[in-house]
C-alpha cells in the first residue's frame, strides 16, 4: 500500500469538486459486479456524461506523469477513473475488485493488479468513511487529505466505511501493471524510490547510479509482462 501525497493541488482539487457539482449521478449498484453489488451502497457519477469523461481523461494525464505512481505501480493500462459519493450513512462493505476489467467503449480487458482512490473531500467535511484495507499486517484505514491518493492491491479484501455525516467524494480506478507479481513489484518500488533518493546526493558517484540503474532495468526486462 502506498500513499502519494498531493497527487492534485488544493486548486485542482477544487476545480474537480466544482464540475462534480454539476454532473449527474447514478446509484453505485449499477457498476458493480457479482458479490460487490450487494454490499455497495453510494452514488457514481455518469460515466456516459461528457464532463466527466473530460474529468476522467484530465486524471489519466495526471497520473502518467506522477513519478510516485509509475514508479509504485509501473502501469501497463489504467481503466478510466471513477468518481463516487457517500452520504447518509451510504458505505461499501468487504470485498475483492473484479480480477478483469472491460475498459468503456474499447474491445480491450485489464487484469487488476492494483486500485487506486484518490480522495476529493477533506477529512473534516464527513464523518467515517474511512478506507479499510486488509494487509498481511492486519487492516489499514486511511482517511487522508483531499489530493491525496492511496494504491493498494486489487485482490486484497478493502471497504468504506458509512459516511454519517457530510460527504466524501473519491475517484477510483484500477491498473494492471507491467509486473504481475506483487511482491517483485513491491521490491522494485523500493529500489527505484532509493535510486530516486541516491541522485539528489551530491556525495553519490554517477558510476555507483549507473550500476543500480542497470540493475533496476534488468529487472524490469526479465519480469515485465508485455
Amino acid at each position: 500500500m502506498v500513499l502519494i501525497e498531493q497527487l492534485l493541488t488544493k486548486d485542482e482539487v477544487n476545480a474537480f469538486r466544482q464540475h462534480l457539482d454539476q454532473v449527474p449521478w447514478l446509484d453505485g449498484k449499477g457498476t458493480a459486479m457479482g458479490m460487490s453489488a450487494s454490499v455497495k451502497d453510494n452514488a457514481q457519477a455518469d460515466a456516459n456524461d461528457d464532463t466527466v469523461k473530460q474529468l476522467a481523461n484530465a486524471l489519466l494525464a495526471k497520473y502518467g506523469e506522477t513519478p510516485k505512481l509509475v514508479s509504485a505501480v509501473l502501469p501497463q493500462k489504467i481503466f478510466p477513473p471513477c468518481f463516487n459519493r457517500y452520504t447518509n450513512g451510504e458505505t461499501y462493505g468487504f470485498h475483492v475488485d473484479g480480477a478483469i476489467m472491460r475498459i468503456p467503449n474499447s474491445p480491450d480487458v485489464l487484469r487488476s493488479d492494483m486500485s487506486m482512490t484518490l480522495f476529493l473531500s477533506e477529512p473534516d467535511e464527513y464523518e467515517g468513511g474511512e478506507l479499510v484495507i486488509q494487509t498481511e499486517f492486519g487492516e489499514q484505514r486511511v482517511k487522508p487529505q483531499a489530493g491525496d491518493a492511496v494504491t493498494y492491491p486489487s485482490s486484497s479484501l478493502h471497504k468504506v466505511t458509512p459516511v454519517t455525516s457530510g460527504v466524501r467524494i473519491a475517484a477510483i480506478t484500477w491498473m494492471q501493471s507491467l509486473v504481475s507479481d506483487t511482491h517483485i513489484r513491491e521490491i522494485l518500488y523500493e529500489l527505484d524510490q532509493n535510486i530516486q533518493q541516491l541522485a539528489n546526493n551530491d556525495s553519490v558517484e554517477r558510476a555507483q547510479l549507473d550500476s543500480l540503474h542497470h540493475v533496476y532495468h534488468n529487472l524490469i526486462r526479465k519480469h515485465a509482462q508485455l
